[in-house]
């Protein structure tokens, strides 16, 4: 006989299976429609199961955002920081030339690499992008502030990352590097936008996008 910890949950579903199941509908619904816009009731009948069943699961609406928003934040975060250690390790095949070169060579490869690693984190769950930066969240609640604390962590990573691109053009301007800083958050978000509305493309398609469109613009702006 199965111990209560091992019990199917409801229509025969295994407790951790539909739980799962409830995280992945319940992230949808939150990068979708904000966590002000979503309601337990739409996400249960998403699943197929009640409203008080997600209750016993995971709480009140707020430990069900946090449920979903955890994973989510680590990811994405892992993913940032990887390519970043990426960029820096690079070798000296990949990277000819001398130090200044190398420096060069390193920063302009740090913006793709870390939009392929946003990418490959967000594949097959696109969404989830804007249950980290939902802007219904209530002020105050320890939603806002797990939120802030990731949001925080992702724009340390863009700070340190516009910075070495600025440094390796030769510009040492703070506001420069705060201004491409702002620039490259609301880039990310339109490319993640965009791609939500294109279903067909894969994350490697978008990443090749992205290099193809950063080469045109460079070519445009005479860099």
């Amino acid at each position: 006989m199965a111990t209560p910890s091992a019990r199917a949950g409801t229509k025969g579903v295994p407790r951790a299976q539909r739980e799962q199941q409830i995280i992945a509908a319940a992230t949808r619904e939150f990068g979708r429609r904000g966590y002000e816009g979503t309601s337990l009731a739409t996400v249960a009948a998403r699943v197929g199961v009640t409203k008080t069943l997600l209750h016993q699961y995971f709480g009140a609406k707020q430990d069900l955002y946090l449920a979903c928003l955890i994973p989510v934040g680590d990811r994405i975060l892992s993913a940032i920081r990887a390519a970043m250690e990426d960029t820096a390790g690079a070798g000296t095949e990949e990277l000819k030339g001398g130090a200044g070169e190398k420096a060069g060579a390193k920063a302009s490869h740090t913006p793709l690499r870390v939009l392929h690693g946003l990418f490959t984190a967000l594949e097959g769950q696109r969404e989830a992008w804007f249950v980290l930066y939902d802007t219904s969240l209530p002020e105050g609640s320890e939603a806002a502030r797990r939120a802030r604390r990731y949001r925080t962590a992702v724009d340390e990573c863009a700070a340190r990352g516009t910075a070495d691109v600025l440094l390796a053009a030769g510009s040492f301007d703070s506001l420069d590097a705060d201004a491409l800083r702002y620039a490259w958050q609301g880039l990310a978000t339109a490319l993640v936008r965009w791609w939500i509305n294109h279903p067909d493309e894969s994350a490697d398609a978008m990443a090749e996008r992205c290099a193809r469109l950063f080469t045109t613009a460079r070519g445009a702006l005479g860099a």
